[in-house]
């Protein structure tokens, strides 16, 4: 059964967050509000969590997982970044975008696309995510929670551990977080190529 947390969706009580990322540091799986969506999450190095989250969205081995950072020191440690990909995420930061760039090597290889060597990356603008990446101490590996079969995703905590109450640890519940994803940019090659139009403005790359 999962623990449950309401949580105020701009000024998360520290107590509350303290305790989520007890739960992760002990290899928990949690949903949590972004700036798009609500996210599964666990730890970068739980190997069982990772597959918690295959098993929760039925999917396959192939499905690349982004890690989610609270900053982009964080973010930087994750990838390699040229001046013009720098300047450009950086301004586009905080926001609802995943960016796929090279992998260094502090991401695990079982996280990094097999052939590219690349990693999805991103900074939400939610006050609740960043207050449990900065009191984790590292980047959360997340996926969206969008459950198999269905059309839109849960916007609410509550109907999250509704549905999702035998499969998860905790619960972290702060309101509405919509139901669009982020818009995802490919930054492989050295130039953004937009692969995936979503909640952030694609026109700036």
């Amino acid at each position: 059964m999962a623990r449950y947390f309401d949580v105020h969706p701009t000024d998360p009580q520290p107590r509350a967050i303290a305790q989520v990322v007890a739960l992760l540091r002990d290899d928990a799986l949690i949903a949590y509000p972004t700036d798009s969506m609500y996210a599964l999450g666990t730890r970068m190095g739980n190997h069982a969590g990772t597959e918690r989250i295959r098993q929760v969205r039925d999917l396959d081995a192939k499905h690349h997982f982004t890690l989610v950072c609270a900053d982009f020191a964080q973010l930087g440690q994750l990838v390699h970044l040229e001046n013009s990909a720098f300047r450009a995420i950086k301004a586009a930061t905080p926001g609802p975008y995943t960016f796929v760039l090279p992998a260094t090597p502090e991401v695990p290889r079982r996280l990094a696309h097999e052939k590219k060597r690349s990693v999805g990356v991103r900074i939400p603008a939610d006050p609740v995510a960043v207050a449990l990446i900065r009191e984790l101490g590292e980047p959360l590996l997340s996926s969206s929670l969008l459950m198999p079969g269905a059309d839109w995703p849960m916007t609410e905590g509550w109907q999250i551990k509704e549905e999702l109450d035998d499969r998860l640890d905790a619960v972290v519940d702060a309101g509405d977080r919509g139901t669009t994803p982020t818009t995802v940019v490919d930054w492989t090659s050295g130039s953004p190529e937009v692969v995936r139009e979503g909640a952030g403005d694609p026109t700036r790359f």
